[in-house]
Order: C-alpha cells, then structure tokens, then sequence
C-alpha cells in the first residue's frame, strides 16, 4: 500500500517534481529523435555531397583509379553493372563492393544505415549498365550507443531536482502564516476566546483566511458569552422557585401543627407548574437553537390565529383576517407564537385584545394589539432578551418564564420572519411578519396532479 506524505509541503513539492519529469521526458524523447534525425541527416548530406563530386567526375571520364579522401568519408568506390570495383579510394580498395545496391534509373540516389555505417550508393546516369558510385562512413559518434539519452536524462533529473527545491521552498515560504495561524489557534481555548490573529498585509487568500478566523472567533465569543449569561439567568431564574419550595416543605417538616398542609401542598404545585414551564421553555430554546427541522405545511394564519384565540377569558379576542393568507412552516411552532402573543396581551389588556391577519408586499402580518399601559419605546428591545420581565408583567403575573417573546422571536426567524413590538395608539402591539406563500392547497395538488400526468 502506497502512503503518502502527510504534508502539504512534501506533496505539493512531489506533485511538482512528478510533473516536471512527465514534462521533461516528453520534451526529452522528442528533443533526442529530433537530434538524431537532424545529426543523421546532416552526415548523409555530406557523404551524398562526396558522392555526388565523384558522381560528376565518372560521367565526365575523369575519375581516378585512387579516388583522394579527406575528413571522415575514407570509403569511396565505383562499382560496374557486373559488380566489380572499379576505382576506389586508399582504404577501400581490394575490398568487395561496400553494397550490392543499385539504385533504379528513376531514382539515382538512395541512402542506407545499418545502425554503424551510412552509405549512399548514386547511380551516374539512367543507362542499364550504368556504374554506381558508392561512398560510406562511420555513424556520429553523438549517434553511437546512447550518449544522447543519457545526457538528456542527466539533464532532466537536475531540472526536477531544481523544480523540487524551489516549489518546497516556496511551499514553505506559502505554508508558513498557516502555521502561524495553527499555533495561535492552538493558544485558543473555551475559557479565554479574546485571543486574535494578526491579519498578514494585502488581500490574498491568508489574509481572506485570517480575516474568516477573526470574524468566526467573535461570534463564537458572543455565542459563548450569550450562554455563559443564559446559564447563570437560568440557574437563578430556577433556584429561586427551588428554593420557596424548599422552604416550605421544610417548614412542613418541622412545624406540622403550625402548617397549613393544604395552603402548603397548593402552593408547592404552584411552584412545581412554574418550574415546569420554565424547563420546557428551555428546553424550546435549545431544540430551536439546535436548528431541529420542522416538517413544512401550508398554513392559513387567519384560520390559525381562530383557533388560538380563547372562546372565553378575562378579555374578549377579536380576529379580523382579510381572507385566507397562507405561510409556509410549523403548525406547532407558529400557534405557539400565535399562544405567546395572545397570553401575553390578555395579561396586560383592560377590555379587549384585536388580532388582524394581513398581507403587505409579499409578507404576511399578524398583528396583536391590547388596550393596556404599553410597553416603553426603551423597552421595546430589551422584552425580546431571555428571562426578562418588566415590572407590571411581574405584577399581573408572577409566574412567568420570561421566555415566551424570546422563543417567538426565534420561531420567527427560524421562519425567516420578524417578531417586533411597534406603535399603537392604545396599549401595546406585537408585529409578526413571515414571507407569503401564494400558493393555495388547491393550486398546489393540481400542479402536483399536472406534473405526474406528464409522466
């Protein structure tokens, strides 16, 4: 099994080698078959040339019988139509002919290698019984055995070394704000997260990645303090009840003929009701928080917004809803915003609480107005914050959670709406906006039905 490294550094610098010896050897092969032919065809021209002189000088009758030599070309013979030698140079006479070739009148000159020797062997004239004039020399020693590619080969391996020092060093010079980044990182941890990188100059994409892991760290540091702040809310939001409990069932205890256990069992449901809601209030933050799905269905709020509002209760709920306006989410979810809103405003109510379902520029409103004290404009977004409540909620109502408008504001966004308390001209009003769906159940089930009879 082939492993392989587990750098960064040592693979890209592998990866460049590789390519560049792939590279290099295809440039090599070609370049060597270029050479070759080139060297090869260079020395044909030139016996071809010697050839061609004594070639000349046979037709004209003034061939010596010892043809001079010079260079690398010592082998020159003229040979008759029956084979035999008839002039020669020093070296090559008394030798047999250097080829039985004999090239056709259409073609007078023909070359032939046998990897040793190049020979080109050209007929003086066209006649039948023309003589031929045959020349020879050794093979380049460059094209000899395998100098040529050995060369070439040494020379390739030196590029890729070169090509591999250089891509590992600028890996290196590349890599190294990443490790700068690891190990400060690595100096990060849950306890103190106000660490930061510092951001390298330019806009490449170290300092993009920097710039990422700074704004990435500062949200986890909110987050992390949000839940620090929520776990210490919570916990004395829930020791405070736990501890009246506590206390009366231990005044039970030790003062029974004192106690009344009627007045003290009723009370401690009272408290175990608020500790109740307040643990499910919690625990529909963390499955929103989680970002559990909901199943998505088509819901007609003003229906919804019906069937929320009380038939009977302290205050008489008056829904208005302009026809039918449909949303896309949660059923549960919304008629618990829906149920927060409403609770919510019949609490502070003094007659009567008005619902109103509408559209407005692809959104649908629901809004939520009572005839009560309002709510101060300062406190408008502090009444979204968890475990808060204002002073007369506290009055009317003393065992609330303080999470009701928190969780309705997250069902909302998780329902890329809006959750906002605006102006009213009496008393206080939520404003609940989600996106509008125009689709209706029986628009949708014909399209449903159309696209499967096209299949």
């Amino acid at each position: 099994m082939i492993r392989y490294p587990r750098s960064i550094r040592a693979r890209s610098s592998l990866a460049a080698s590789a390519l560049a010896l792939v590279a290099l050897a295809v440039v090599g092969a070609t370049s060597s078959l270029a050479v070759r032919y080139r060297v090869q065809d260079d020395a044909f021209y030139h016996v071809e040339q010697i050839a061609s002189q004594w070639s000349a000088a046979a037709r004209a009758g003034t061939i010596p019988r010892m043809i001079p030599v010079s260079g690398d070309i010592r082998l020159i013979q003229l040979v008759d139509a029956r084979g035999q030698v008839v002039a020669a140079s020093r070296t090559a006479r008394g030798r047999p002919p250097l080829s039985t070739m004999r090239p056709p009148a259409d073609d007078r000159v023909q070359r032939v290698t046998d990897g040793r020797v190049l020979l080109v062997a050209i007929r003086i004239t066209a006649a039948p019984d023309a003589p031929v004039v045959l020349a020879q020399r050794p093979v380049p020693a460059l094209l000899s055995g395998h100098l040529l590619e050995y060369g070439l080969a040494g020379a390739a391996l030196t590029l890729a070394a070169i090509v591999a020092c250089t891509s590992w060093i600028a890996a290196g010079r590349t890599l190294r704000p990443v490790e700068a980044i690891r190990a400060r990182l690595a100096e990060i941890t849950v306890s103190d997260l106000s660490l930061r990188m510092a951001v390298p100059p330019g806009d490449d994409e170290i300092a993009r990645l920097v710039r990422t892991a700074n704004q990435t760290l500062d949200r986890l540091d909110g987050a992390v303090a949000q839940q620090r702040t929520f776990a210490f809310t919570a916990s004395h939001e829930l020791r405070n009840p736990i501890a009246g409990l506590h206390l009366q069932l231990e005044e039970a205890l030790l003062h029974p003929g004192e106690v009344d256990l009627y007045d003290t069992i009723r009370s401690a449901l009272s408290v175990a009701d608020r500790l109740d809601a307040i643990v499910g209030d919690l625990l529909a933050l963390a499955r929103l928080g989680a970002g559990e799905p909901a199943p998505p269905e088509l819901i007609d709020l003003g229906e919804l917004a019906g069937r929320e509002a009380p038939r009977a209760g302290r205050v008489p709920v008056r829904v208005r809803a302009d026809g039918q306006v449909w949303v896309r989410g949660s059923r549960i979810q919304l008629a618990r915003v829906l149920g927060n809103l409403l609770s919510n405003a019949i609490r502070h109510a003094e007659s009567a609480v008005d619902v109103f379902v509408t559209t407005s520029t692809g959104e649908a409103v629901v809004r939520v107005a009572d005839d009560g004290a309002g709510i101060a404009p300062a406190d408008r977004e502090r009444i979204f914050e968890r475990f808060t409540r204002l002073d007369d909620g506290r009055r009317r109502d003393a065992g609330g959670s303080g999470l009701g408008l928190p969780i309705s504001l997250d069902i909302a966004r998780s329902h890329g709406g809006t959750l906002q308390a605006e102006d009213s001209p009496h008393g206080a009003q939520f404003v609940l906006r989600l996106p509008l769906i125009d689709d209706r159940p029986e628009q949708h089930a014909e399209r449903v039905c159309a696209a499967r009879q096209q299949f």
